[in-house]
């Protein structure tokens, strides 16, 4: 047999419901989904396509997780096919007992989103019970002077279906005494009572026998007998009298074992033995003899156990007062259990969603907790709180279900995870509560970015570093976990060439070390500034940049550089005059001399490492001024050599020297001869030049020889004779003759003398030439009062006459004086 699936309401309508409310996320459907199923199903019998009632898809159960919340023992839930199926053995007599209606109520949950269904199953009771008797033969003594119409209660048969399957009818087999008559407890269980129809006599037939049939309703009926044997007794004139027919009584479900409950009284108008009364329960079920107890002399009933309000609220008891003629009375006593708050609320946990994303916004569903409490009336209700941080609250989805949400900001960098406590209270007096305790562990979401532990860095990198050295490291931290904590690093941005990075640093991109891929320079680059980035590996990636800025230090790598004085193209040191007339302090000339190095590497002092003469001239440590400590002597040799130290202040100092040439003179051609005993620097090349010129210059004495001969020949025979000028030689055109021109400019002019004979048919030139750089020597010069140089000039032995003189210049230009 299927069983069928009904609806609280009609399909139509329920179709239209269930769409809409499936929108709203977390609620419940305002009406239960019933099914009926008839009790001992067989495991994995279908009750109902669950999900398809729901309205699902069945492409969407993996995602929705449709599942049974409750009754678990009893139904589970299929995830392909989402039919609802039977787990275990479902008996309606051991579930509800004689509860008309047998109904198991229980919830079905479903994520993604979640809500919460309420599904009512109706157990509908099978004949799979026989009624039964207590006992297979009753014994029952009845005085032979009993009126007709004299009912005498019988044990009722046990019946453990309910409904139209549960005892229905008694039945008495034909006989002329009796007649059977049902009766029915105010709990509604039936009972027979036998009808004496005619008078007995002992005399005639002490013994009757019958046969007692019980029969449910159930199709095909099921039934159970027991024989009644009845004894006829002589006559007991007054059978014992309750002293009222009903007892109601309220008893406190807390009272302990052994409490009095009440003492029924029976009297019994004979005397002697007859009068003896004897109680005992009668026609009641195995519940009543396990909670009361009967004192059969006093009719004294007290309690033999504890009584739970929530397993029966109520217990009929059946008492029958008999004397020793078997004459019996019979009453019954209402015991109404009063409920206590004995029970604490239940808290049952479901569905826990954890752990939960940091990022969850205000509202969302953590857990689904119900609540139980087995109390009636205010003892039974419940209300929940929940202790925590202050992040969650509780709201109230449907009877018993509360849904455990967010109501605050999570993080999980400040709190990893939560230990939520909820309180179920009742509202007895006093409350009774219990607890349970979530704990919820938060998931990392990528909402941190890293942050470096610097605003900015500063390095400092000496120069001349090795390639390949670490310069700094940057390092940055990220407070999530996994791949959102993993930091690597980058350099992003740069002030150097974008093309020349590469070449200049790098950095690691698991550490954050900053290596140089080169030595640096700080005559070159003195700074740079880099702009690294830390990125996390969270989807999307989140980063932070930071500037490093690299000074490059100075070493003192560099000695110092002098400008002046400066050697000459051919090698030679220049030469300053000096007045004779010069005083104390006078500024002769100045050692320039500059270091690319910097700060304290580049702090020059200057320092007379040799002089011809000590104590002539004084050298300023700092300035390099070079000026006369006194006034000449007459003994102070004209031509003074200082040699000048430059150090700079670098640890240790590098240095260079200078070589100044100083000559004592009031004008430069009273300079010159002074000059032209200076050595001349050794030079290979000029060796060469001294064998060439030598060479020459036989030649050309040889070739003068000759032309001397053939004049001289001639002159012999000329009548008249033969008439000579030399061109005498001046410094410059401008002067006056004998005057020295002013080389205040710094330009030391070359002239060259030129001899020619002032009759001659041709016109001779004799050079005598100065190398470019070199200070003249006296041979230059010609013949005139002041200077009184030989009368022959390049070894020619040609003789010079002063009657016409020819003055042909050929100037160039040396640098002679660097002024400050």
């Amino acid at each position: 047999m299927r069983p069928s699936a009904e609806r609280s309401r009609p399909a139509g309508r329920r179709q239209v419901l269930v769409p809409f409310l499936l929108s709203l996320f977390g609620g419940a459907l305002p009406d239960q989904i019933h099914y009926s199923i008839p009790e001992e199903l067989a495991t994995n019998s279908v009750v109902g396509n669950l999900a398809k009632d729901l309205g699902f898809h069945v492409r969407d159960l993996p995602a929705r997780k449709l599942r049974v919340s409750g009754e678990k023992e009893y139904f589970t839930v299929n995830q392909e096919s989402g039919d609802l199926l039977v787990s275990g053995r479902i008996d309606r007599e051991q579930i509800c007992g004689k509860k008309p209606l047998c109904v198991l109520d229980f919830d079905a949950v479903a994520e993604n989103p979640l809500n919460i269904f309420h599904v009512a199953v109706l157990v509908q009771d099978i004949n799979d019970n026989t009624p039964v008797f207590k006992q297979n033969h009753i014994d029952l003594k009845i005085v032979e002077s009993s009126q007709p119409g004299s009912a005498f209660p019988l044990d009722p048969a046990l019946d453990s279906d309910a409904g139209p399957n549960s005892l229905q009818r008694y039945h008495l087999n034909d006989n002329e005494y009796f007649d059977l008559l049902e009766k029915q407890t105010p709990d509604g269980r039936k009972y027979p009572e036998l009808i004496l129809k005619h008078s007995l006599d002992r005399e005639e037939q002490n013994y009757h026998q019958l046969v007692l049939r019980a029969v449910d309703g159930g199709d095909p009926p099921q039934s159970g007998t027991t024989q009644i044997r009845i004894q006829v007794t002589d006559a007991n004139d007054n059978p014992p009298v309750f002293s009222q027919d009903l007892y109601r009584v309220s008893l406190r479900e807390d009272m302990p074992p052994g409490t009095s409950v009440l003492q029924v009284t029976a009297t019994d108008q004979d005397e002697g033995v007859n009068a003896e009364i004897t109680y005992s329960f009668h026609n009641v079920d195995e519940q009543v003899a396990h909670f009361f107890h009967l004192d059969e002399r006093t009719g004294e009933i007290t309690t033999k156990d504890y009584l739970d309000f929530e397993v029966a609220n109520s217990y009929t008891l059946r008492l029958e007062a008999k004397d020793p003629g078997d004459l019996a009375a019979h009453c019954s006593i209402q015991v109404d259990i009063v409920d206590e708050n004995d029970c604490a609320p239940e808290v049952t946990v479901t569905s826990v969603f954890s752990p939960l994303p940091e990022d969850a916004p205000r509202g969302t569903v953590i857990a689904l907790i119900k609540t139980r409490d087995r109390d009636s009336g205010e003892n039974g209700e419940v209300y929940c709180r929940v202790f925590g941080d202050g992040e969650f609250k509780l709201k109230s989805s449907s009877k018993n279900y509360y849904k455990l949400v967010t109501d605050g900001v999570l993080d999980r960098e400040q709190i990893p995870q939560y230990n939520i406590t909820i309180t179920a209270t009742d509202r007895g007096k006093p409350p009774l509560s219990s607890s349970t305790s979530i704990t919820l562990h938060i998931a990392d979401v990528n909402d941190n970015a890293p942050a470096f532990h610097e605003a900015s860095y500063v390095v400092h990198v000496a120069e001349n570093n090795p390639p390949g050295a670490s310069i700094a490291q940057v390092s940055a931290s990220d407070p999530d976990l996994g791949p959102n904590g993993h930091i690597s690093y980058s350099i992003v941005a740069t002030d150097l060439e974008p093309q020349a990075l590469s070449s200049y640093v790098s950095v690691s991109e698991q550490s954050g070390v900053v290596f140089a891929q080169r030595a640096f320079d700080h005559e070159q680059l003195r700074t740079f500034k880099l702009t690294l980035q830390a990125r996390d590996q969270g989807s999307p990636a989140l980063s932070a940049n930071v500037s490093l800025r690299v000074l490059v230090d100075d070493l003192n790598d560099n000695a110092p550089r002098v400008l002046y004085p400066m050697l000459g193209p051919d090698g030679s040191a220049l030469f300053d005059t000096v007045p004779r007339a010069a005083q104390p302090g006078y500024l002769v000339t100045k050692v320039v001399a500059v270091d690319p190095d910097s700060g304290h590497n580049a702090w020059l002092s200057y320092h007379v490492l040799q002089a011809s003469e000590p104590g002539i001239f004084s050298l300023g440590l700092r300035t390099g001024e070079v000026r006369t400590a006194r006034a000449l002597g007459d003994r102070d040799a004209a031509r003074q050599r200082l040699l000048v130290a430059v150090r700079d202040g670098g640890q240790p100092p590098l240095s260079a020297t200078a070589t100044l040439l100083l000559v004592f003179a009031d004008s430069l051609q009273e300079a010159l001869p002074d000059l032209s005993d200076r050595p001349a620097p050794s030079d290979p090349q000029a060796e060469l030049q001294f064998y060439l010129v030598l060479a020459l210059t036989l030649i050309s004495v040889l070739f003068l020889l000759a032309v001397t001969l053939a004049i001289a020949m001639r002159l012999r025979r000329s009548s008249s004779p033969a008439s000579w000028g030399c061109i005498q030689p001046r410094l410059s055109s401008k002067s006056g003759p004998g005057v020295l021109p002013n080389y205040s400019e710094g330009t030391l002019p070359h002239s060259y003398n030129l001899c020619i004979a002032s009759q001659s048919a041709k016109t001779e030139f004799n050079f005598l030439s100065v190398s470019p750089g070199s200070v003249p020597t006296q041979d230059l010069l010609c013949d005139d009062a002041s200077w009184a140089p030989s009368t022959n000039h390049g070894d020619t032995g040609v003789p010079f006459a002063s009657d016409t003189i020819l003055e042909v210049s050929f100037t160039y230009f040396d640098y002679f004086h660097f002024a400050f």
